[in-house]
């Protein structure tokens, strides 16, 4: 790393280590910001857009059919910046049969473990701040079993790491993160930060926090992928969104050179200004993105029912359309279980959606046979305008 890329002081110092390399430690939070047009602007327009789709969280009678299947969506894009290729359909599919059909299972098995860090990480919310404690907590399940278990799963560094070109030495290293002594007084730092009554908007400490999470850089592995969980988790710890529904790696990963260049600006320059108009532009695409989502799966959801709705049909019929909302892709045994029914009731209700085209069988298989609903896979799946890469 070379201190002369880091001119300006405001947002940390540079350091020479006895080992002889430079190093990054960032100052507590809050840093003084400029408050310039442009960043107000974007702050009024982003708390608007975020107050519109906590509306739809608080007032949708089927919104918490959709939880699951967004959270899902986030874990494939946090993963893919990371460099797994497994989509959506995959892990769906993972998820009903415990064994990809498809390739890639490393992939898909990564995706799962965020899924499965984002999911614990919302229940311990109910009784427990977010904290160095829970960071741990959520990496470990991260990490279990995947690429990266062998880096201390769990566990905060206890040696330096550094970011660079692939396969680059620490001397090549675009920023090497604080050493370990001084890590951790910047996690100190970061948790005081989280738990002191605030002095700024919220969105503002959380575009805040999420730089300082990446430049502390606290564990060997997982630092991109946790701190993106983070931003879910904080959105809903601070009650700016009732359900997690906002995610914004979808437009990190779109922008994902950007991304890092801004991340690494505030660094080199103390230019909190860019970074933070381009973190809350995502909250705003980002919302836009999902009402969008949301409003045609609610569209769908009502042609589902009135295209089934008649006097034969049976009621258990409905819910298990309800369910196709929660998992696009399914199994007999998971209809069963899910709606309390014997297994060919079960089997028979998914035949009659298999005839009204609202299901495709996916296997060709006599049994274990696997289902998918492809028109809601689709709104979940294909790429907004913003997706795409810039």
């Amino acid at each position: 790393m070379n201190p002369e890329d880091f001119r300006e002081t405001s947002a940390g110092r540079v350091l020479r280590t006895p080992a002889g390399y430079w190093a990054f430690v960032p100052h507590p939070l809050p840093p003084a910001l400029h408050w310039s047009d442009a960043l107000i602007t974007a702050l009024a327009e982003a708390e608007r857009t975020l107050g519109e789709l906590a509306g739809l969280g608080y007032f949708l009678p089927n919104l918490h059919l959709l939880i699951r299947p967004f959270i899902r969506r986030e874990a494939v894009f946090s993963s893919r910046i990371e460099g797994t290729r497994a989509s959506l359909s995959d892990l769906l599919t993972y998820e009903s049969v415990q064994l990809s059909l498809f390739e890639l299972p490393d992939d898909v098995r990564e995706v799962h473990n965020y899924v499965r860090a984002l999911e614990y990480g919302l229940e311990r919310l109910a009784e427990l701040p977010l904290s160095l404690r829970l960071m741990r907590e959520i990496h470990a399940i991260l990490l279990e079993g995947v690429r990266g278990q062998e880096q201390t799963p769990g566990e905060f560094r206890r040696s330096q790491n550094w970011i660079g070109p692939p396969g680059a030495a620490l001397p090549e290293a675009t920023f090497v993160p604080p050493p370990v002594a001084e890590m951790g007084e910047a996690l100190d730092a970061l948790e005081k930060f989280l738990h002191d009554p605030p002095q700024l908007p919220p969105l503002i400490r959380l575009g805040l926090f999420h730089y300082q999470f990446e430049a502390i850089h606290p564990f060997l592995d997982g630092n991109g992928r946790i701190g993106r969980l983070l931003n879910t988790l904080l959105l809903c710890a601070w009650g700016l969104l009732p359900t997690p529904l906002l995610y914004l790696s979808p437009y990190f990963e779109a922008r994902r050179q950007q991304y890092y260049d801004l991340l690494l600006q505030v660094s080199q320059r103390g230019d909190w200004e860019a970074w933070l108009t381009f973190f809350l532009r995502g909250v705003v695409t980002q919302e836009r993105d999902a009402v969008q989502r949301i409003r045609s799966l609610e569209r769908l959801h009502a042609r589902y029912r009135e295209q089934l709705q008649s006097a034969s049909t049976a009621a258990r019929l409905l819910q298990v359309v309800d369910l196709l909302f929660e998992r696009p892709v399914l199994q007999t045994r998971q209809v069963e279980t899910a709606l309390g029914i014997n297994f060919s009731t079960a089997q028979r209700y998914l035949d009659r959606l298999l005839q009204e085209g609202i299901l495709n069988e996916i296997t060709g298989r006599a049994r274990n046979r696997l289902y998918r609903a492809d028109e809601i896979l689709k709104i979940l799946d294909q790429p907004s305008p913003q997706d795409l890469p810039q």
